[in-house]
């Protein structure tokens, strides 16, 4: 089923209670987006719903109104501990802002509450919270959802309470498979009733998406929305508003480049994407220092508890930068982002399409500006080609400054800074190494000494990918300086690697030097290497035993294996005795 239109509320096929119309005004959504005026009339008349719709096109009203509206025409009222409705979303920060969503509605329905079950709290926390006060809406991430599935031992019997559930959601549906959580999506389903509403909700379609929707779904209505103006053949998959641009620049340049353009862009609010945590977390550090009077975030999936805080400051705020993974690339809906920056191409192309997808929502203007290496321009077609996502040269990035001299700096006065540089190449190169696009973004053809001058490094990382090639320029600098002398600027940090430097240095002298590792040789070399220590062995006994043939030599050293067996325990006295008999014979 295609659709394409939108309208009022009230010219919905179906009428919404007076809360939900009222809430809607009160957050000025006064008309459905195209996602909203197929699924929701269709969810609400006890169908399966599979959509898929390009990001940013409003899904998450398509599933929140008809989970209200059902649960509002039940015969029978939820009690505090029955659960009527599930969602289920790959990451905590989508999972927060449903719930906010969510939060908004049931202000007019006091008669239902909802809880968020995500990781980075306290499962006991979540545990005790269920135990007092219950829920009706459950909005969970898979993992944490699992797991209160099997605390029954601490007094949760989350599977009883399901069976009253009347709607499941997985929310980023094909996000949910991509990032490996079929195992407990299958451990889910199985605690929940058969008789019950399900809605899947995706902004691509994958083949491991379409087995769940065969396996969880009963004769679903598929539901496939497009934008406006674009035909059927070419299914453009970012906004109509997105301006989506590349610009291409050398290893060396990159960063300066980058730098230079959230500057020229202050007053805006911005998102910059890099390939891993560490890269994250190193350059976000550098971007902290020199773009003043803009507050810098970082937000990556190894953040435990400072992630829902940092998320939340950075919806709240009017400008900035949020240096971030791909854990924000997906259904997360940030108010008036300007600029989605890509600075490492991400590793699948769907997730290019996502990240743009996190400016130009609902209808509005945004941008998009992705980095490419020269050698990655073949990249744009390949973009436009599979993934329906055009993009336009951007003109040149001018007043561009060099401030890698300043990340140096930051490396040599803390080692801190130093560790987190040499930790994010490492993993930027590894991530290189494993892109979908391998014909395009080739490991083989990166220039190294040129990369590892983009990161500022002051000497390159011992790693698989460097063995066996030189680097003149960075052999001389590591010669110039020891990067041993670097030292934490947290006292308590450096006292403790000074104390490990000695340990160290102290176990060296004391171990017995190690015999130097012999090369491997061919076989045959091998062979003719061990004949002859044979056979000189066999001489020297001669020498020594003049008056011993060589059947009384073989003997003798028969004999002599067999005593060492049986001092080492290998074989016993009987056997020792038959073992020389059997020698005589």
């Amino acid at each position: 089923m295609d659709n394409t239109t939108d309208g009022t509320w009230n010219s919905l096929s179906v009428k919404l209670s007076g809360g939900i119309l009222q809430t809607l005004k009160e957050l000025t959504f006064t008309h459905t987006t195209p996602v909203q005026s197929a699924c929701i009339p269709l969810f609400m008349s006890n169908k399966d719903v599979a959509a898929e719709a390009v990001t940013g096109s409003g899904k998450t009203l398509a599933f929140v109104i008809p989970v209200l509206e059902v649960l509002l025409k039940r015969e029978e009222k939820l009690k505090k501990m029955q659960v009527g409705a599930l969602i289920i979303t790959p990451t905590r920060e989508l999972a927060f802002q449903i719930s906010e969503v969510m939060g908004h509605f049931i202000q007019k329905f006091p008669q239902f509450t909802q809880m968020l079950m995500i990781g980075g709290n306290n499962p006991m926390q979540d545990v005790e919270k269920f135990k007092e006060k219950g829920a009706n809406i459950i909005i969970a991430t898979p993992g944490r959802l699992e797991d209160m599935f099997r605390r029954k031992s601490d007094g949760v019997d989350l599977a009883s309470s399901v069976k009253s559930l009347d709607v499941l959601v997985l929310d980023e549906a094909d996000r949910l498979l991509d990032m490996g959580f079929e195992n407990s999506l299958n451990a889910i389903l199985g605690f929940l009733p058969k008789q019950r509403r399900t809605g899947l909700f995706s902004a691509t379609q994958t083949q491991e998406l379409e087995k769940l929707v065969r396996a969880g779904l009963r004769n679903p209505v598929r539901v496939t929305v497009k934008e406006k103006g674009v035909a059927a053949s070419n299914t453009q998959k970012t906004p109509s508003r997105l301006c989506n641009y590349y610009t291409i620049c050398r290893s060396e340049d990159k960063f300066n480049k980058l730098v230079t353009f959230v500057r020229q862009h202050k007053q805006e609010k911005q998102l910059v994407f890099f390939s891993t945590c560490a890269c994250v977390e190193y350059y976000g550090r550098a971007l902290e220092t020199l773009v003043k009077k803009v507050a810098v975030l970082c937000i990556h999936g190894k953040m435990k508890h400072k992630r829902n805080k940092i998320f939340a400051d950075f919806r709240a705020l009017k400008s900035g930068i949020l240096v971030c993974t791909d854990v924000m690339a997906r259904g997360i809906d940030i108010p008036d982002v300007n600029w989605v920056l890509q600075y490492d191409p991400p590793s699948s192309a769907s997730a290019f399409v996502h990240r743009c997808g996190r400016t130009a929502r609902i209808g509005n203007q945004g941008n998009a500006l992705v980095f490419l290496l020269p050698m990655e321009e073949s990249y744009v077609n390949f973009l436009s080609i599979n993934q329906k996502c055009p993009l336009q040269k951007m003109s040149p990035i001018t007043d561009v400054v060099d401030v890698l001299p300043k990340v140096k700096a930051m490396a040599l006065a803390d080692r801190a800074m130093f560790d987190k540089g040499m930790r994010a190449f490492v993993s930027s190169v590894q991530a290189y190494n494993k892109h979908e696009c391998s014909l395009i973004f080739r490991v083989k053809d990166l220039d190294f000494a040129a990369v590892a001058r983009g990161f500022a490094l002051l000497r390159l990382p011992k790693m698989p990918e460097l063995r066996g090639k030189t680097f003149p320029d960075f052999q001389a600098a590591a010669a110039a300086l020891d990067t041993e002398t670097i030292r934490y600027k947290d006292k308590q940090r450096e006292k403790l690697r000074q104390k490990m430097l000695v340990e160290l240095k102290e176990k060296r002298e004391t171990m017995e030097p190690k015999k130097k590792p012999q090369r491997n040789q061919a076989w045959s070399k091998q062979k003719a290497k061990k004949d002859r220590r044979k056979k000189n062995a066999a001489k020297r006994k001669h020498e020594q035993c003049p008056d011993v043939d060589d059947d009384d030599m073989k003997e003798l050293l028969n004999d002599t294996r067999l005593l060492k067996r049986l001092k080492n325990g290998q074989i016993c006295e009987e056997d020792f005795e038959k073992g020389v008999a059997r020698d005589r014979d």
